[in-house]
């Protein structure tokens, strides 16, 4: 299953891209997350439902410094065949 996910709030230059990878690699999701230039952070996540609830519920904490205001997301059946979860610059 995959998550594409887009969170609001103050999420750049408080270590969410570093937060995510982290915890997706402890959860044993792949994908990639990046920083977008509207202020928010991207992110495309794959691994079965209840690993992708887990993984989302602990997005909307995040890392000490920062404030999560919003997240939309949708999930799809879909998978693209990620091999890692990686930072995207």
């Amino acid at each position: 299953m995959q998550l594409h996910a887009i969170i609001y709030g103050k999420v750049q230059g408080v270590g969410f891209r570093y937060f995510t990878r982290n915890l997706a690699n402890s959860l044993g999701v792949k994908g990639w997350v990046r920083n977008n230039p509207d202020g928010t952070v991207e992110l495309i996540a794959e691994a079965d439902k209840e690993t992708l609830d887990k993984f989302l519920e602990k997005l909307w904490i995040g890392p000490p410094l920062s404030k999560v205001e919003n997240i939309k997301y949708e999930l799809k059946e879909e998978e693209g065949g990620f091999k890692n979860f990686e930072i995207k610059y």
